[in-house]
């Protein structure tokens, strides 16, 4: 069976926010938007010209933006706050705790530059503990989208849901391989390949990783099936079961600590209902460095290369 994607071209996700963020407003008057002095960064200038009494600018005070955030909601505004991903959760977690998750309040945060491929803003920048941070928090939809039609789509689905949302997305350009009209829907996980020999479930920049791999396993005879996990709470759990029921192992990928991210959630749903051989590729306990994203992802261990090392592993593990 052939492997086959069409790349319609290349583009950063923070892009596709800024897209979605301007269609949410010419969707819904009540939707407004926050930023912590990073429009430029976050691609909110269209929104912000569009519709300037609805844009805020609160400058580098993030604790600050998400309190504005969620005493909005309280008027029936649908608030998008957005910086780093580093300043939207490590900075902020005890307003997010408090005054959003625990307040059942309607913010949408919105996190860009997350992971390794923030590249030369180095370990300080890079952060890598987010999804876990916001997975844990109660009341709290995580998605990480994987290219920018699939960020575009998934700004407009989150203005349409009542709840608080992290949508985490990136700085690099990456490859476009999902189609502006695809559904889209929160929680449902999206198969990109049918494989019988390894299940590979990723998310963010990994999804596209994940497919390169597919492609060169299967030219060693290794048919391996592709997930895309674009939200990681709440999760997609009979996507990971019925996958890895059929091929009785699986590799999870992404640009995030191994500890607390999408492959402890999958390891949750497998150790309760189907315990099978799993490797994890995601940066192990270390935290990052300046240098150019490509060679940062390489050298942490979460490259095509790496899935592929991680495949040929985990299914030799079913034969132990």
């Amino acid at each position: 069976m052939e492997k086959e994607i069409k790349i319609l071209g290349e583009k950063d996700t923070r892009s596709g926010f800024g897209a979605g963020l301007l269609e949410a407003g010419k969707s819904n008057p009540d939707v407004v938007a926050l930023c912590a002095d990073l429009t430029g960064s976050l691609k909110m200038d269209a929104f912000k010209e569009e519709f300037p009494n609805r844009f805020f600018q609160v400058g580098i005070a993030e604790a600050n933006m998400i309190s504005m955030a969620a005493g909005m909601t309280i008027g029936g505004k649908i608030p998008f706050t957005g910086t780093f991903a580093n300043f939207s959760t490590g900075r902020v977690y005890d307003q997010i705790r408090q005054s959003v998750a625990y307040s059942q309040k309607n913010v949408k945060i919105c996190a860009s530059h997350a992971g390794l491929t923030l590249g030369e803003d180095g370990a300080t920048h890079q952060i890598l503990e987010d999804i876990g941070m916001m997975r844990m928090m109660p009341n709290m939809t995580v998605i990480v989208p994987c290219d920018y039609n699939q960020t575009k789509l998934a700004t407009e689905a989150i203005a349409k849901m009542e709840g608080a949302v992290y949508l985490r997305f990136g700085r690099p350009k990456v490859p476009i391989f999902t189609t502006e009209d695809a559904n889209f829907v929160i929680g449902k996980a999206d198969k990109i390949f049918d494989g019988k020999d390894v299940s590979i479930i990723a998310c963010g920049h990994l999804v596209y990783k994940a497919i390169e791999a597919a492609q060169q396993l299967l030219k060693e005879g290794i048919d391996a099936e592709v997930i895309n996990m674009h939200t990681i709470k709440p999760l997609d759990k009979q996507a990971i079961l019925d996958s890895v029921r059929k091929t009785g192992c699986v590799v999870t990928a992404e640009e995030h600590m191994m500890n607390g991210g999408l492959g402890d959630a999958v390891a949750q749903v497998l150790s309760r209902n189907f315990p099978a051989p799993h490797e994890y590729v995601a940066v192990n306990d270390t935290f990052g460095e300046s240098g150019k994203p490509n060679e940062l992802m390489t050298k942490y261990g979460i490259d095509t290369p790496n899935i592929i090392e991680a495949a040929r592993k985990v299914i030799g593990r079913k034969s132990e």
